[in-house]
């Protein structure tokens, strides 16, 4: 018997390995089935039963007696209404949280993903390309903040604005986000501002070339680092570091914040009915920006905080001013 427990466990460390690796896109269907010994179907079949039932789920069903951790046929159905209803086009881990939030469905977000691809309301992703390597995250919080603006359709039925958002590279943290009509050296300087009544001064900002933020004499060239912008000024004056970047795959952890935040933002504020800047900002504030932190925010690698604390209140707010 104990022979049989132990051929079992390891049965089950291996179907879980592999399992783990074709959800991550490290293995194809039939790759993850020719591992395991078994057909494409069987390995659906196994997943299905791992995801409704758990471990029980892979025993031998012969007695036909349905499990107990079975998802009701209500409960999957109501999942399915809902997301047809209120929630169609959101993605699947974001679903999920507001079902468990709001609706009190207590079964895993896997569960859930494999039911709207079977019934057709979520594509299955394309497996990923060869990997690229990220930069590594600074060590401490408050040693490097990104901010960037991003254009789209934040309200529906209403024009398009800009988000611009302060983010902190360590912990991927949103200090500051908010609409406006469009991006500049206003909006540069509020958010700034916004942070560093808060949190202090950074060691360095991670910003792209835009006019607002640096000049540059030939196009797609080299930032001058002498003939400054207002915003230029203001941070050389505070003692911050700004740092160009100069291609889209360098800014790629504020590329990929922006990625989420247009994928739940815009979903959010739908589902709240805000129609203009002045609510929507609030709700960013109040809302969306807490929620995002708790569920998105990284630990850092160090305890030590990198932020330098602003005596004099009035000379921040008179540095950051527009001229």
């Amino acid at each position: 018997m104990k022979r049989i427990a132990w051929l079992l466990e390891r049965r089950m460390q291996k179907f879980l390995d592999v399992l783990s690796r074709w959800e991550a896109g490290g293995l194809s269907l039939m790759e993850a089935a020719d591992l395991l010994g078994i057909s494409e179907r069987q390995l659906r079949r196994w997943r299905e039963r791992y995801e409704e039932d758990g471990p029980d789920g892979l025993t031998d069903r012969r007695v036909g007696r349905p499990s107990p951790k079975r998802v009701p046929a209500a409960q999957r159905e109501r999942m399915l209404e809902l997301y047809r209803g209120t929630y169609r086009g959101w993605n699947v881990k974001h679903f999920h949280e507001h079902l468990r939030r709001e609706h009190g469905f207590r079964w895993g977000d896997t569960f859930v993903k494999t039911e709207l691809h079977a019934a057709g309301l979520v594509e299955r992703a394309s497996r990923r390309g060869a990997h690229r390597r990220k930069r590594e995250r600074k060590p401490c919080e408050g040693m490097m903040l990104h901010q960037d603006g991003s254009r789209a359709a934040w309200l529906i039925g209403e024009p398009p604005l800009d988000l611009i958002a302060t983010m902190d590279d360590a912990t991927s943290k949103l200090y500051s986000a908010f609409l406006v009509e469009e991006e500049g050296t206003a909006s540069t300087l509020q958010g700034l501002l916004e942070v560093f009544r808060t949190h202090g001064l950074p060691s360095s900002l991670y910003t792209d070339r835009g006019s607002h933020y640096f000049y540059t004499p030939q196009a797609d060239g080299a930032v001058d680092k002498v003939a400054l912008t207002q915003v230029g000024r203001a941070l050389k004056h505070l003692g911050i570091q700004h740092i160009p970047a100069y291609s889209p795959e360098a800014r790629g952890r504020s590329e990929r914040m922006f990625g989420t935040l247009q994928d739940r933002l815009i979903k959010e504020l739908a589902k709240a009915g805000i129609t203009n800047i002045a609510a929507a900002n609030a709700f960013i504030r109040a809302v969306y920006l807490p929620e995002h932190n708790a569920r998105f925010a990284k630990p850092t690698a160090l305890p030590e905080v990198a932020f330098v604390s602003v005596s004099d209140q009035s000379a921040l707010t008179e540095t950051l001013c527009v001229q």
